[in-house]
């Protein structure tokens, strides 16, 4: 089996720069370092990683908790932190955290035994214990989708965080509807703890003062981040004696649980009852109504995760930092609209006036 010694030999190069050109650890010249790629592929060549983990104390490996066996989002955030690790040189290993604090921390400590080098984690609804264990051992974190605050600071604990926009984008469904003229919009929300469900709750709100309606909480429930429990959430809802002529549903899930119950209930969409949901999914244009929705860039929002990772493990030091990512509103015919209405616009507080296309990554850091 060659060796790096093999390679150096071949290429006409010391062991270190065979080293710097392999791991990238320092600018190599362009005519060098092809000479030493060429000799690894003349010799197949093939690094021993668990040889060189042990010198530089470096697995290069990244360690992803998140539900994405039960929760189709996750999926898509899963395939952009893949491309992103293979992009940079690292393996990825995988733990579905299922939503539990329990097991979710138990998950993230079978990454941490395998000496990952970091880890993204979407957190639960309760991840104290999770966060006290990243924080004690020191783990370079970047949480995803989900932020973390105590006390209205963000990056709690010196963790990165990387997330969507969540309430201009539930307050860009809420005013597109009051336009639409309803007057009583009902809200299926998430999972209480989460703080995309609190986030998309404020925004409901901030679009119902936009289109000068009363707050009415009456017409939020929960539907708990799944279909089923979404689906009695809407049945509920409906059940009342002045129910609602639209709805929003806070994720892509609990579109699948309220159209069930609408359909239990006899109704169509829009017919009896608008339609708009936050998370755009591969079939939503297939159903009959089209889906109007919130598109999250869920691909991008990973990958961004795997880049803001590798600068903390770069920079150990540098103060932490929450970014989030625009979402873009697609608009089909659920909410009412005539199908020609079609198209995707950029994320918008109210319904001002206008398009706007969506806006630049925003940063805000925050120290630990």
């Amino acid at each position: 089996m060659p060796t790096m010694a093999d390679v150096a030999r071949s290429a006409g190069v010391s062991v270190a720069t065979v080293s710097h050109v392999l791991n990238g650890t320092r600018p190599v010249l362009p005519h060098t370092r092809q000479a030493v790629l060429d000799a690894v592929d003349a010799l197949g060549y093939t690094p021993n990683t668990l040889a060189r983990s042990l010198v530089t104390a470096r697995t290069r490996s990244i360690g992803l908790a998140v539900s994405a066996i039960s929760n189709p989002y996750f999926t898509e955030i899963l395939q952009g932190v893949e491309a992103a690790a293979l992009d940079a040189g690292y393996s990825l290993l995988i733990a579905d955290p299922h939503d539990d604090p329990e097991h979710e921390l138990k998950a993230v400590q079978l990454l941490h035994e395998r000496r990952v080098d970091g880890v993204i984690v979407a957190p639960s609804a309760q991840p104290h214990d999770l966060v006290a264990y990243l924080g004690r051992h020191g783990v370079p974190t970047v949480l995803l989708d989900r932020v973390v605050t105590t006390g209205g600071d963000a990056a709690q604990g010196g963790f990165d965080q990387v997330c969507a926009e969540n309430a201009d984008p539930v307050a860009r469904l809420v005013t597109h509807l009051a336009g639409l003229g309803h007057r009583r919009i009902g809200l299926v929300a998430g999972l209480p703890g989460l703080s995309t469900t609190s986030e998309r709750i404020s925004g409901y709100h901030q679009g119902l003062t936009a289109a000068g309606l009363g707050h009415t909480h009456d017409l939020v429930v929960s539907g708990s981040s799944e279909s089923a429990g979404a689906e009695r959430a809407t049945a509920d809802l409906l059940s009342r004696a002045d129910p609602p002529t639209a709805l929003v549903t806070a994720n892509n899930a609990m579109t699948i649980g309220a159209l069930r119950a609408l359909r239990r209930l006899g109704l169509t969409v829009p017919d009896d009852i608008a339609l708009c949901c936050f998370d755009d999914f591969a079939w939503a244009d297939l159903f009959s109504p089209r889906l109007t929705a919130i598109a999250q860039p869920s691909r991008e929002i990973g990958a961004e995760a795997v880049r803001v990772l590798l600068d903390r493990l770069a920079a150990p030091d540098r103060p932490a930092r929450t970014l989030r990512l625009p979402c873009a509103f697609v608009h089909r015919s659920s909410c009412g609209c005539p199908e020609e209405a079609g198209g995707a616009e950029g994320p918008s507080p109210a319904e001002a006036g206008g398009r706007t296309e969506p806006s630049a990554l925003s940063e805000k850091g925050t120290a630990s």
